[in-house]
């Protein structure tokens, strides 16, 4: 009985570690599930939710790789100090708010508002109607980096 519960403990902490240790998911060099527009990823969304969801998210955190491109609406930072691009054509109702990593946020300072870029990144949320505020959500891109 206690060499078994022993042996728990012992399996239960080598589980633990090895998730906690696993290397994170390397975005940039990982293949691109999907190539598409800001406008078109949008549309998906607010056209069906849930058809766009079971296409792009996953419930155990892997997440579709996507490619967006769309002309840039707004530069700015979020509460971390990390770099948030938003794609946004002017007719959308919502679109795709990118937010880059260390690593990738000085590709930032080489892009401008109006310009017409593509963001690789992995996806977190999809766009939505926030029927208490009146306000259209935005498609949310994390781990995003500038294609070139």
């Amino acid at each position: 009985m206690m060499k078994g519960l022993i042996a728990g403990i012992v399996i239960g902490a080598g589980v633990g570690l090895y998730l906690f240790n696993m290397p994170h998911r390397d975005v940039q060099n990982t293949k691109t599930d999907f190539s598409l527009t800001s406008s078109a990823l949008v549309a998906e969304y607010l056209t069906d939710q849930n058809a766009a969801n079971e296409k792009y998210l996953a419930a155990d955190g892997e997440s579709k790789i996507l490619e967006v491109s769309g002309t840039v609406s707004k530069i700015s930072e979020n509460f971390n100090g990390q770099k948030v691009v938003l794609l946004k054509d002017q007719s959308d109702k919502a679109g795709v708010s990118a937010t880059f990593t260390e690593e990738t946020a000085e590709q930032v300072s080489a892009i401008q508002v109006g310009q017409t870029i593509r963001i690789k990144g992995v996806i977190r949320s999809g766009a939505t109607y926030d029927q208490d505020l009146g306000l259209y959500e935005n498609v949310i891109l994390e781990k995003s980096a500038i294609v070139k």
